[in-house]
């Protein structure tokens, strides 16, 4: 691959650590489905990775422990295109958007706030206004 799979700043998956398998692709090709290998499969093995930091490998590993193989490889398929070429950089893109989506730290913890007595009183009329033009809807007498 031309351009190297950047997870996230300066963080890039070294070609060494990625294994690349080729099959046949159904789909749109018409013949030349049938004699060419298009389908890309693209095997990462996180746990024995080095180019990540230890800290963003664990909180991968954890977080996609349903995606992984035996617990420790990343497989992305890509077999959209009619060129092995395109399928390789769909692939390269899932992998990094995988890969830094995962790697993310968490988001901050939420800090509970209490809404303003003046935002409390504004409610309160709103809610008196409007139950008072509901029930002016209703018919003459008939409380």
């Amino acid at each position: 691959m031309p351009e190297p799979i950047r997870v996230r700043g300066s963080v890039v998956v070294p070609d060494a650590e990625l294994v690349w398998r080729f099959s046949r692709s159904s789909g749109p090709g018409g013949q030349h489905v049938n004699t060419s290998d298009t389908q890309v499969e693209l095997r990462y093995d996180l746990a024995a990775s080095d180019a990540l930091p230890e800290v963003w490998k664990e909180r991968a590993l954890e977080r996609l422990a349903g995606r992984l193989v035996d617990g420790r490889i990343l497989v992305v398929r890509a077999s959209e295109h009619r060129s092995q070429w395109r399928n390789r950089e769909v692939a390269a893109a899932r992998l990094a958007a995988l890969l830094g989506e995962a790697t993310a730290p968490p988001p901050k913890a939420r800090r509970a706030t209490r809404p303003s007595r003046g935002m409390v009183e504004r409610r309160l009329t709103n809610k008196k206004r409007r139950s008072e033009v509901k029930r002016g809807r209703g018919r003459p007498g008939a409380e």
